[in-house]
């Protein structure tokens, strides 16, 4: 008598986009190559659940990019590395009311700030875990900083905020480039910078709303209530504009 042992298939991952291969993002990827370097610092803890993160994708996104995690930079190689290297400028996107905030500049003055070939660091993580990776990184904290006057909310809503306005990785990047698009310091073209972003959501919702269903479209004008709301209402609502 022969015993057959019935295996299922495990769940087979995109090794690019780090999902599942049911939501893989990669077919709407399209990598853009700018003059501006971003670098990701990215938290451990955000880079154990890099599923459902943005700094991963905006990597994907961008050419002239890369990843560095942890969480205290004091003494990293590759970041010390980028800030002694020769002709080039660095600067930390962080918030600040003595930040040089790119929204109000004008176009000479963003150029003759950043310099031909800037470097901008940012933080990837919760907020509570981007205090602490500054608070900790003694040479971050001595980078001139840069903002944005940001007007528009957060498409994150699967991912708690601390504020309506508050954006994710992806989409903080998004609204630099334009904004160095705006001040002559970019030429790349962005308008499908966030797709796999919206690409993602769109997969995130439709699972949320219906678990069972295998089709993952979803309408533009749907838009779900924020993840808090999960825990305290039992039925799920969609909120149309």
């Amino acid at each position: 008598m022969t015993l057959q042992v019935e295996i299922k298939d495990p769940r087979i991952n995109c090794y690019k986009c780090m999902r599942p291969s049911s939501s893989c993002i990669c077919k709407h990827l399209n990598p853009i190559h700018t003059k501006t370097r971003f670098i990701i610092l990215m938290h451990p803890k955000e880079y154990k659940k890099e599923k459902n993160g943005t700094g991963h994708m905006t990597k994907l996104q961008l050419e002239n990019s890369e990843i560095i995690v942890g969480v205290d930079f004091t003494n990293n190689k590759r970041v010390n590395e980028i800030l002694n290297k020769e002709k080039s400028c660095s600067f930390l996107l962080y918030p600040g009311k003595d930040n040089f905030n790119l929204s109000v500049r004008e176009s000479t003055e963003i150029n003759s700030f950043l310099g031909d070939t800037p470097h901008i660091f940012i933080l990837d993580g919760t907020w509570p875990c981007a205090r602490k990776m500054l608070k900790l990184s003694k040479n971050l904290q001595k980078l001139k900083r840069v903002s944005f006057d940001n007007k528009i909310k957060s498409k994150f809503i699967i991912k708690q905020q601390p504020a309506p306005l508050c954006l994710s990785t992806i989409e903080s990047v998004y609204t630099v480039l334009n904004l160095l698009k705006e001040g002559d310091v970019e030429d790349c073209e962005t308008v499908d910078f966030l797709i796999p972003f919206e690409k993602m959501m769109e997969y995130q919702i439709k699972c949320i709303l219906t678990p069972n269903n295998t089709s993952h479209g979803l309408s533009q004008q749907e838009e779900i209530i924020p993840k808090k709301m999960y825990k305290q209402n039992p039925r799920v609502s969609i909120i149309f504009e």
